[in-house]
Parts: structure tokens; C-alpha cells; sequence
């Protein structure tokens, strides 16, 4: 199982800054190649600021109710196309931290 870095509430990835019953993703930093529950739980450990995918980049998602890695296309779709847990939708507003046009 990949692991979910950040301030972690619970295993599904929800974390202190984020913690709302849909808040269950896990998003990959392009720099440390790891997951983490927001970019904020990243900024307050790593050495560097939040990287965000490039397009190239396969599954910048991780879902934190199943485990599955979702491609950018999938997690926009706004559940888990494995488990059909639902994403918070305001996630959207974080969108251009996450990911590169």
C-alpha cells in the first residue's frame, strides 16, 4: 500500500487542514514523488514548496478509501472510478496547485 504523507486524521488521507467526510485523496508532489493529504501538510515538512504534476505524469492521484492510483482524468470525474467514493468538489479550487495546465 503507498503510503499518504501529511497531518493525517485518519488512514483515508483526510488530514488536519482537510477533513470533511469527502476529503479522501492523496496528491502527488512532481518533486519528492510522494502523496500528500494537501499541499499544506506537505509545505509544513518537506524542504521545498508543492510541486504540481505535469500531464505526463500517470496518477498524480492516490484515492484514500480504496488505495487505487487514479490519472488526472479520472479524479476529475469526481469519485473513485474503483470504489465510487465521492471527492470534495472544492477541491477545484486547488486545482492549479496540483496540476499544470
Amino acid at each position: 500500500m503507498i503510503k499518504i504523507y501529511g497531518a493525517l486524521t485518519d488512514q483515508a488521507g483526510r488530514c488536519r487542514h482537510y477533513h470533511s467526510q469527502l476529503d479522501i485523496v492523496a496528491l502527488k508532489c512532481a518533486a519528492c514523488q510522494k502523496y500528500y493529504a494537501c499541499y499544506r501538510c506537505h509545505d509544513e515538512v518537506a524542504d521545498h514548496h508543492f510541486v504540481a504534476s505535469s500531464s505526463s505524469e500517470p496518477y498524480p492521484v492516490l484515492c484514500g478509501n480504496c488505495s487505487c492510483l487514479l490519472s488526472k482524468s479520472q479524479y476529475l470525474l469526481g469519485n473513485c472510478p474503483y470504489c465510487q467514493a465521492a471527492f470534495n468538489p472544492n477541491c477545484r479550487f486547488h486545482h492549479q496547485i496540483y496540476f499544470k495546465a
